[in-house]
Parts: C-alpha cells; structure tokens; sequence
C-alpha cells in the first residue's frame, strides 16, 4: 500500500472510480473515459484575464488538480496536488467554418490522456467562427462527472464576471473533494450503512430473474435462446464486437419541453421518472413484455458539500419495473418514483459488486445483459443562480463524442442554453444500434410521453394502442 507520493498523501480510488478503470481496461480504446466539451459566450472576452480566472478554478478545486499513480502491483492511487499550473493555449477560429471548427474539437476529444502523475484534463480558450468564444474543456471520467464538469465551467465564467463586471460577486469556495473522498472510503471498509445497502440489493437482485428487452423487439433474445439451446433463456448479448461509437443528437423544442417539465412539477414527479416511463413503455409495446430494466445513472450529490466537491460521484443501476398494461399511465409513474427514492437511499453501493453478485445468481456468460440501454438525466444548466446578472448574454454548450463506448446505447438528456428545449444525446456503438432505430425510438418515446402527460389516467395498454 504507497503513503505518499512526491509528499502527498496517497488513497486509493473510490468506486464510482474503479467503474471506470473496470470498462477502460476492457476497451481497445483509451478515449473511452474522454468528456470533451465546449462553452461558448456571445461576448468579446479578454483572453490574458480569462486565462487567469482558469488558473484559479484549477486552484480553487481539489478534483481538478487530481493525479494517478499505479503502485508495482498495477493498482491506482489517487493523490491532490498543491498547485495546478496547465498549459492554456488559445485557439482562433474564426477563419474557420462552424463544421470544421467542431471536427478539430471531436479529435481532441478522441486523444487519450497520460494518466500517471499528469492532471486529468486539458483546457483550450476557443474563439469560434459564430463570434462566441470560451473555452473547449477535455476531462477523464475518473475527475469529473457532467455535474462537476458543469460546476467548473460555472466557477470559470463567474470568476471572470466578477473581474470584468462591477456586480457580480466572488463565487463561494468550492467544497473539498479530500473529505468527501474519505467519507466515501470510510462507507467502503465495512460500515453499517454498506451492510444495508448490500442486503437491499441482494434481496432486489434475488426476487427474481429480469429479462432482455430489445429496441426493435425480441431478435436479440431469441438469437440467444437459439444459441445457447435454452428457450427460457432471460438474457442476450446487446453489444456489438467493436467499441467504434458515434453521437446521435434529437432536439425537443422549448415549448413541448416546457409542457413535460410543467406536468412533473405539478405532479411531484421527476423528469428522469417520466423519461424512464417512456422508455420502458416503447420496450414493453416493442417486445410485449410487462418487465422491463434499463440501466440508470445516480449522481449521489444530494447535499451542498457533495454539489461542489468536483470528482466522479455516478453509480449506475439497473432500474427494473414490472408494471402491467392495466394500470394507467399516473400509476406507472407513481411507482417508479417510490422505487427510485428507495434506491437513492442505497445508492453508495458498489455497481460492479451488484453486476457481479446478479451475474452469478443467475449464470450469466460473459456479455449478456438485461438492460438494452442506459439514461443520465442532466438537470444542472448553466443557467441557475448567480449568472442572471450578466443580463441576457447567449452562451452555447456542447459535447464531443470520444468515438468509442462500452455500452450498445447511452441516452443522456440535457437542457440547452438557448430555449432550455431538451437535447436526447444517444451515444451508440455503430455496429450494435443504428440511426434509423434511434430516431424509431425518439419518436415513440415523444409520443408515449406527450399522450401519457395529457392523459394521466388513461392505461398503458391504451396509450401504447393510441401510439
């Protein structure tokens, strides 16, 4: 076990970190675990005070002065630097067009970062074709998650703002990533609460055994029960055999947005709720089954502390509901809220420990699944408190794909800047989900949403008729 390294005091990776080495060791691809993005003013900035304001976001957070060092045995620790002082280059790109521009960020995007004693991320000032200009930020999944990312950015602009403009105030201090780090490896050693959530997930895992839905019905299953000779066969191989990966993005404009986000206000429920809804409702009327799982992704950042620590937070889980065409629309929902408050409570524990327990209990082979995809809600926005100040200045945020994924299918929904309109951002291996079932999906998936919003009450056999 190493103590220090270059004088700091080392520990070892949380598991929400050890999730990612557990796919990046499995993938081909190094950029696997890359988060490029772009956040973009409409505003002349001052490149010399934006790249200290930078410095000092670096400095005012542990996470991001986070580095990696692999002991003799090949195992990561973790350690935090005093001082951070990366390189920021600028780039002008405004002889360029928009396509070209984004092609340039898409290759950072795909080149893997040094990972023992090197900072995780690399940060570029931008000056784009469309008169906007910021920065082009590119992290490794084991420092941040997209709250963090989109809790850096923040601190960046108001640092900035409060240099350049007369009424906005410092930005609070950012929390320590070190306590919440020791918190989180304390849960790890055996307490009481590990135990609880253990035997919560135990008991889930035993009730009883899932089954595969697919997104263009039951092919992948029945390929499957052909394959093994078992006709009861519950799982199926949802992966494709190369990691090769693209980024398919459908837009919902601001006023269908604003009627999903109005009903879920009025109904107490969440819209990752609503989003899970539909999901399982289009693969219930795809495979004319009542059970359904998807993998869901929790962001463990329920206090203040936990908001601004920075790092990598999500552990992901198969989300599981058996709901029956009989009950209606309200009801299906309702349900699927009290699971998930349930399911927050326990969500400390290990994902790779409750894939692995369910694999044995259930005799899985290597790469069978039940789970044809995976959903992250973002509800965090640029947006929130402190940056109304700056009046009405646009801004633009956007992703770059890293080219490779794990996973068939990993739908991520985000809030644009501009309309606050909802962005579906499907990742998906090429070869395992094409364009055409996607944009099959999205517009099942809108219509299940929007008939199930106006009529609450209806059931879901009924809606998945009407759809």
């Amino acid at each position: 076990m190493m103590k220090t390294r270059k004088g700091y005091t080392v520990y070892p990776l949380t598991v929400a970190q050890k999730f990612h080495f557990f796919y990046l060791d499995a993938c081909v691809k190094k950029a696997v675990v890359n988060i490029g993005t772009s956040l973009t003013i409409e505003t002349e900035l001052d490149f010399d005070i934006l790249r200290e304001c930078i410095l000092e976001a670096y400095n005012r957070s542990e996470s991001m002065r986070l580095m990696f060092v692999k002991d003799k045995d090949g195992t990561w620790y973790q350690y935090v630097v005093d001082k951070a002082e990366p390189e920021i280059p600028f780039v002008d790109f405004s002889d360029k067009t928009m396509e070209e521009a984004e092609k340039t960020m898409r290759e950072w995007t795909q080149i893997p970062m040094e990972r023992q004693d090197s900072l995780m991320s690399r940060i570029v000032m931008i000056k784009m074709p469309d008169g906007f200009s910021g920065v082009y930020l590119l992290a490794d999944h084991v420092i941040m998650d997209a709250q963090s990312l989109i809790c850096f950015l923040r601190d960046i602009i108001e640092i900035y703002s409060h240099r350049v403009y007369d009424a906005v105030p410092y930005p609070k201090e950012m929390a320590s990533y070190i306590e919440q780090l020791k918190k989180d490896l304390a849960y790890e050693a055996g307490s009481k609460a590990k135990e609880r959530d253990e035997a919560y997930f135990h008991k889930l895992i035993e009730s009883s055994e899932p089954i595969y839905n697919g997104i263009d019905g039951t092919k992948k299953l029945d390929l499957e029960r052909e394959k093994t000779g078992n006709p009861n066969q519950r799982s199926a191989i949802n992966v494709s055999d190369s990691v090769d990966s693209d980024l398919t993005v459908f837009h919902l404009e601001g006023e269908p947005t604003a009627r999903l986000m109005d009903f879920c206000e009025k109904e107490h429920i969440s819209l990752t709720c609503l989003l899970i809804m539909g999901l399982r409702t289009y693969f219930q009327k795809q495979n004319g089954n009542d059970d359904v799982s998807i993998n869901t992704a929790i962001a463990r950042r329920a206090t203040l502390k936990e908001k601004r620590c920075g790092g990598t937070r999500i552990h992901s889980f198969p989300f599981r509901t058996i709901i029956p065409e009989d009950k209606t629309f309200m009801e299906g929902l309702r349900e699927i809220r009290d699971l998930q408050n349930e399911m927050f409570r326990h969500a400390n524990f290990d994902p790779v420990a409750y894939f692995a327990y369910r694999g044995r209990l259930y005799k899985n082979q290597p790469g069978q699944t039940y789970e044809p995809m995976a959903l992250t809600y973002q509800p965090m926005t640029l947006k929130e408190k402190g940056l109304e100040k700056l009046g009405d200045i646009r801004y633009k945020t956007k992703w770059y794909p890293n080219g490779a994924t794990s996973q068939a299918m990993y739908l991520t929904v985000m809030h644009r800047p501009e309309d606050n309109g909802l962005d579906f951002n499907f990742e998906h291996q090429v070869k395992a989900v094409s364009k055409e079932q996607l944009e099959f999906l999205y517009y099942y998936l809108c219509k299940i949403m929007f008939k199930g919003i106006e009529n609450p009450g209806l059931s879901i056999g009924d809606i998945m008729k009407l759809v």
